[in-house]
């Protein structure tokens, strides 16, 4: 049963023509699938309604041919043909009640073409601004080229409406859309009508509004995405130039979708932004306009929204990450399921699929983009199979979720862990500066494993090959984790590199043991995601000077595909480490390590008393390897299975633990596909010649 606190949440709102059920609004966002996964985009956006978002929008739909981000995979609106699967998307999102948004851009500077072959056209002449850094410029739009510009518009938005959406988001905001860049200076250099004033910078988002009202305006409500602070200083669209714009437009839109900044301001992740973290930019904009106003902050408590209601700040609680870790996240606040609700932690995981051009995937909602390819839905588990008991061994994040979801499913499960804790490798890095969000893996899945009468915890309980083989479990899981190695095995080096005795050498697991070095510390980091940061942060906490080397030409690297590998450096740089970036190390002597530069072999010493190794790790896999070696004995002990799965089996982020312990659950006793594939795919249609 709902509790009164959160009714205002479920008030219907108005969005021009059409109406909202409630004030949940899932904001768009991509999804790594676009134009090459349109049924497993359409089923996650079906799943979003289920869940009760009263509006839930696609991602990013390119509008036009000659404007498109390849590498990245979104969606595309380019002609008739495009309408179906999009038509598909619509209906998936409105079949439990839910309002249908498409978000039409066009990416002007952003757009490289590299696929359609077209040359960019951009707001001014300049080069274009990607992740990619494409060695390409666009020419500036002429006013043939505008009057081209606002006619697509209005044929995509004919298209829209074709296909069954009710809700047309414009993109100006994050720096990608073509409005932003009219409306900014730092992009809109041009000293005709459409440059120079704010009210000629604003004129082309008036013309293009004004002409999809007279296409569309009737029956679809039109939305404004726009970027709350360019933070760019006085050449880009400041927070006050923002609310100077509202102010004059103050009925532009049908609602107003107010964004921060960069996707990086917008979407940064829990290390760098709470939650709420853009209250302070929206506040008082309501005073501007009357028209609604949604926005963003990975809002995960129901108190937070209902204060960002009440206060006036916003109508809707714009959500993309919250809507991914809990795709009902409404429904549970609606019955009254607080606890139930498994809240985002900001590890920005689900924005790597966009980044890296694959399927997302979630840290805490391990069926994302999996509910039509896999069949998987968050809340609902397939029946249990034909066995009745599985032993899992290790409560890391595989072993949590597979205890879970085999529990769910309507097994008896033991959980046996070695230590006297729960969580593993979760909550001995939640501990670490700036990742204490990310005990909410452990945290949901501890709190559903307890209420569960067909779990039985076990903990100081490590466990041998002998007494697995007396216990009498059908099913043997083995999820034990993995160690970070200090012999600097990973990509550098292959074997271990020459380490002298005298050196003291520490890894990540040491550090989490309490285990400090002091003075001068060296952190060599070949692994390049998160790690070698937290841990030189917490070494200058405890009063070291650090010197980090990586190989890589950016600290932190893979961080880029998280949207925080620029917050990593400027926070170190600022605290005092030193940066030392394509340099590897070559061997540790006693008192300095040897640094080779990744182009010519030049070496240089860098003294210290201590190293840090953030290499790679080596499974905890004996337990299994020893089963393994006495299968000849299963039969008799009754056991038909043993499966090793997670960091065990092959250490990787948390998600793809969390994914391989759901997987593991969703799989026992399952039939045997042989060679088939473990997934749906769509194929692309040959044309006729």
């Amino acid at each position: 049963m709902r509790d009164p606190r959160y009714d205002i949440l479920f008030e219907p709102m108005d969005i021009g023509p059409v109406t909202s059920k409630n004030r949940f609004y899932q904001v768009p966002h991509c999804n790594g699938g676009g134009y090459r996964d349109p049924s497993a985009a359409a089923a996650m956006r079906g799943i979003k309604s289920q869940g009760g978002w009263g509006v839930v929008f696609t991602e990013q739909c390119e509008m036009h041919h000659t404007s498109e981000i390849t590498p990245f995979i979104e969606l595309r609106l380019w002609e008739d043909k495009d309408i179906p699967q999009l038509r598909k998307m619509s209906e998936k999102m409105k079949e439990h009640g839910a309002l249908a948004g498409i978000q039409l851009a066009y990416s002007g500077i952003n757009g490289p073409n590299l696929y359609s072959k077209e040359v960019p056209l951009a707001v001014s002449a300049m080069p274009i601004r990607t992740f990619t850094n494409d060695p390409v410029q666009a020419r500036a739009l002429d006013k043939s080229d505008i009057r081209d510009l606002r006619r697509w518009f209005v044929n995509a938005a004919k298209r829209s409406k074709d296909a069954g959406f009710d809700l047309i988001c414009l993109y100006g905001a994050h720096g990608f859309g073509i409005f932003q860049h009219f409306l900014s200076r730092a992009t809109n250099q041009r000293s005709d009508e459409y440059g120079g004033s704010l009210g000629n910078r604003a004129r082309f988002v008036n013309e293009v509004i004004s002409d999809m009202r007279d296409a569309v305006g009737d029956t679809m409500g039109i939305t404004l995405r726009v970027s709350l602070d360019e933070t760019i200083g006085d050449l880009g669209f400041s927070n006050a130039e923002v609310r100077d714009f509202i102010e004059m437009n103050r009925d532009l839109p049908d609602l107003w979708d107010l964004a921060q900044g960069t996707w990086e301001d917008c979407s940064g992740p829990s290390r760098f932004k709470e939650e709420a973290a853009q209250e302070q930019l929206v506040r008082g904009i309501h005073d501007l306009t009357d028209k609604p106003i949604v926005g963003v902050g990975r809002f995960t408590s129901p108190d937070v929204m209902a204060k960002m209601i009440r206060s006036g700040t916003l109508d809707f609680i714009g959500c993309a990450r919250p809507s991914i870790a809990d795709p009902f996240l409404p429904k549970k606040i609606e019955e009254g399921r607080i606890e139930d609700i498994r809240e985002c932690i900001g590890c920005n995981i689900c924005i790597t699929g966009d980044m890296t051009m694959s399927i997302s995937r979630c840290t805490q909602n391990p069926t994302f983009m999996e509910e039509w390819r896999k069949g998987w839905h968050p809340e609902q588990m397939n029946a249990k199979g034909s066995s009745s008991s599985v032993l899992v061994v290790g409560s890391g994040p595989a072993g949590l979720e597979a205890t879970r979801a085999l529990a769910e499913r309507g097994y008896d499960v033991a959980l046996a862990e070695a230590k006297t804790v729960l969580g593993g490798r979760v909550t001995r890095e939640r501990q670490l500066p700036g990742l204490s969000a990310w005990g909410r893996v452990v945290d949901y899945r501890e709190y559903q494993i307890s209420q569960k009468p067909n779990v039985e915890t076990y903990f100081d309980s490590a466990l041998d090959a002998g007494s697995i083989l007396e216990f009498g479990f059908e099913n043997i899981c083995i999820a034990t984790g993995a160690k970070w190695r200090s012999d600097g095995v990973s990509r550098q080096h292959v074997v271990p590199m020459p380490i002298n005795e005298d050196m003291p050498v520490y890894t990540p697991d040491h550090i989490m043991d309490g285990k400090i070095p002091s003075g001068k510390v060296v952190i060599y980091d070949d692994d390049h995601y998160y790690m070698g940061g937290v841990l030189a942060e917490l070494l200058v906490n405890a009063g070291c000077e650090v010197t980090i080397i990586t190989p890589s030409a950016y600290l932190s690297d893979w961080t880029v595909n998280t949207l925080e590998q620029h917050a990593i450096h400027k926070k170190l740089a600022g605290m005092g480490v030193n940066v030392v970036l394509n340099r590897g190390v070559t061997r540790i002597e006693a008192d300095h390590v040897e640094s080779d530069c990744v182009y010519t072999g030049m070496t240089q010493d860098y003294g210290c008393d201590a190293v840090v190794m953030v290499a790679s790790k080596l499974e905890d896999n004996g337990l299994y390897h020893d089963l393994k070696a006495r299968e000849s004995e299963w039969a008799d002990a009754g056991i038909k299975s043993v499966k090793i799965i997670g960091d065990a089996n092959a250490p990787g982020p948390i998600a793809w633990a969390t994914y391989a312990g759901h997987r593991y659950a969703r799989e026992l006793d399952g039939e045997d596909i042989g060679d088939a594939l473990p997934f749906r795919r769509e194929i692309t249609e040959l044309a006729v010649d």
